[in-house]
């Protein structure tokens, strides 16, 4: 292909992810935005494969690793539970990441990549080789501990080491100045020193930083480093000379700053705060914490029978989805429930809590799996106001988002935040295992309110206990 017939198909493939990104931003617009990115990216490759810089050698080279990495993401599309997407994306950041780092090192060890180039031009390439490395190695080892904590191979608590921000501190100055050295080498073996120790220390903080991050910030998290995978893509984009790369790259960073920008509005917390960590305890805790107020009143539990008995006199229902649903999977059930309520006349809707579950649009995703319908799928600011007109409110596993402390409690860690007002209903029923707090580790004043009931167990078997109690 000639350079003027891959810029046209670069460019069709550009106009296609765009299309992609719009079509993704809603769910019933989401399989069409699926097709036109994959069709872009069909493009894109072929374009560079076929295109003068790749020879025939190479050609079949990339072949094999289409072959072998086409197989491999088969696999993990037919293998992988909806309920492991958060850890699957985290881990697929952490590859863009290694590829960042590897085609850093082989673009400075490649004598041909400057080759050609003017003082100033290898100058300019050597700083998108060392940003590239930097970017790649913080968004490698920061997808691998958030793969951990997400899959629950690391707890969640976050690890707050002392003085912390100062340790920060102490490796950006060490960064700049390992910078320094390495544009001012007087060559690539020398150059390779402050390269290798950077990568070093960009790895440590990725891990430093996710560690001190706790498990009620891991949606800002994910987008966060989801942002992090397109700049390291973007700056591959700028080492390889590749276009469409930097544009790929700018569109996907750009996108999870604002999803992030987004996760942290919903939360009522600054960006930089998440970063700096702390906010979320791993394990559960039955203690109010950070100065917060003790909730006071008595628990009421119910059964599941009590439950189809409360949902078959309601005309009015929302169902708030948490990470207990996805755990229990649960989705599946939550659906039939929804279905034979909606054919006996009920008016069925679900709540979403922006950063309900581990990653963005996970309990979105959940329910498309389960077939709910998208029209009655709605988010916090369009269905909080309908509350008030609500015979019942259904919570499924789910707790910092329906917590009336970050209302009615200045004290409270969650002050501010943003959430559904699950306890204006005629009656709220909140479905968990146990009285623990969830993942911010504090208390819920919901589960002592007067109109209030606690449907106690796995939210499965509830769930199928109330979907037999209902067509009884």
């Amino acid at each position: 292909m000639s350079e003027s017939l891959i810029s046209v198909a670069y460019i069709g493939a550009i106009i296609l992810f765009i299309l992609s990104l719009g079509g993704l931003s809603n769910p019933e617009t989401s399989r069409r935005g699926n097709l036109y990115g994959t069709i872009g990216m069909i493009i894109a490759v072929l374009a560079t494969v076929l295109g003068p810089r790749v020879s025939a050698d190479g050609i079949a080279w990339i072949a094999a690793a289409l072959v072998i990495g086409g197989a491999l993401g088969l696999y993990l599309a037919r293998t992988v539970q909806m309920t492991q997407m958060p850890e699957l994306v985290a881990f697929m950041h952490s590859l863009v990441g290694l590829v960042a780092v590897v085609v850093g090192y082989a673009s400075y060890i490649d004598p041909t990549a400057a080759a050609g180039m003017s003082p100033a031009e290898e100058s300019v390439h050597h700083v998108e080789v060392y940003l590239g490395i930097l970017i790649g190695a913080v968004t490698l080892s920061g997808s691998v501990i958030a793969f951990g904590k997400l899959s629950g191979k690391i707890g969640g608590k976050p690890v707050l080491l002392p003085a912390r921000h100062g340790l920060n501190l102490a490796l950006l100055i060490a960064v700049i100045a390992l910078g320094y050295w390495f544009l001012t080498a007087g060559s690539n073996d020398e150059g390779m020193k402050p390269l290798v120790a950077m990568t070093v220390i960009a790895l440590l903080f990725g891990v430093h930083m996710v560690m001190a991050i706790g498990g009620a910030d891991m949606p800002v998290v994910v987008s966060m480093l989801n942002s992090y995978s397109g700049w390291a893509a973007a700056a591959t984009g700028f080492m390889l000379s590749n276009d469409l790369l930097i544009v790929t790259g700018a569109l996907v960073g750009s996108s999870g700053a604002i999803l992030s920008y987004i996760m942290c509005r919903a939360m009522n917390r600054q960006f930089l705060s998440v970063i700096a960590g702390g906010f979320g305890a791993g394990a559960p805790s039955t203690a109010a914490t950070g100065g917060a107020a003790q909730p006071a009143g008595e628990v009421v539990s119910v059964s599941a029978a009590e439950t189809a008995e409360l949902l078959k006199e309601a005309n009015s229902i929302i169902i708030v989805p948490g990470y207990g649903m996805a755990v229990a999977q649960a989705q599946h059930t939550v659906y039939e429930i929804t279905k034979y309520l909606r054919e006996k006349g009920k008016n069925v809707r679900f709540a979403i809590h922006p950063v309900a579950g581990r990653m963005p649009g996970h309990m979105n995703v959940l329910l498309a799996e389960a077939k709910v319908p998208y029209d009655i799928v709605l988010e916090m600011d369009e269905i909080n106001a309908d509350f008030p007109d609500t015979n019942v409110a259904m919570v499924i596993g789910a707790n910092d988002i329906v917590n009336p402390s970050a209302q009615d409690d200045p004290t409270s860690p969650i002050a501010g935040m943003p959430v559904l007002e699950v306890w204006k209903a005629q009656t709220s029923i909140v479905m968990k295992r146990s009285m623990a707090s969830g993942y911010a580790g504090v208390d819920n004043p919901l589960f002592y309110r007067e109109n209030n009931r606690m449907l106690f167990g796995d939210a499965k078997k509830m769930l199928d206990d109330v979907l037999v109690a209902l067509k009884a």
